[in-house]
C-alpha cells in the first residue's frame, strides 16, 4: 500500500479548534474531504485544505491520487506566542495565541473484496416455505 503525508507547521489556529475541522474528514476518500472542507465554514478549514492539496501533490508524484482515502489526520500542539495585555492597576494579563501542527496521511484505497455470501437458515436449507 502506497502512503503519502503532508504536514503544516505553525499553522496560527489553537489546536482545539482545528481538531473539530480535521476530524470531519478522517477515513474519507479525497473528492469528499474536499467537499466537506469547501463547505466546511470554521476558519481551520482552509489551512487543512491546503494541507490536504499537499498530500495530493505527494501522492500524485508516485502514483494517481484519485484512489487515495485519508487514513489519518491529527494535530498536535505547536509552540505559543505570548502576548500581554496591560489591566487595572498596573498589573498585565498574559494572552496564549497557540499554535498547531497539522499532520495528513493518505493511503491508497484497497479494492474492496467481495462480500460472504451470508449463512442460509435452516428453512432455507430444507426448502419449507
Amino acid at each position: 500500500m502506497k502512503e503519502s503525508r503532508a504536514v503544516g507547521n505553525y499553522i496560527r489556529v489553537a489546536p482545539r479548534k482545528a481538531r473539530l475541522v480535521v476530524d470531519l474528514i478522517r477515513g474519507r476518500s479525497l473528492t469528499d474531504a474536499l467537499n466537506t472542507l469547501g463547505l466546511c465554514r470554521k476558519r481551520a478549514a482552509h489551512p487543512v485544505r491546503k494541507i490536504l492539496v499537499s498530500a495530493m501533490a505527494n501522492a500524485a508524484a508516485s502514483d494517481k491520487p484519485e484512489g487515495f482515502v485519508v487514513r489519518e489526520a491529527f494535530v498536535d500542539e505547536g509552540p505559543t506566542l505570548k502576548r500581554y495585555m496591560p489591566r487595572a492597576m498596573g498589573r498585565a494579563t498574559i494572552i496564549r495565541k497557540r499554535t498547531s501542527r497539522i499532520t495528513i496521511v493518505l493511503e491508497e484505497q484497497e479494492e474492496k473484496a467481495k462480500p460472504l455470501p451470508q449463512k442460509k437458515s435452516g428453512r432455507e436449507r430444507a426448502n419449507i416455505k
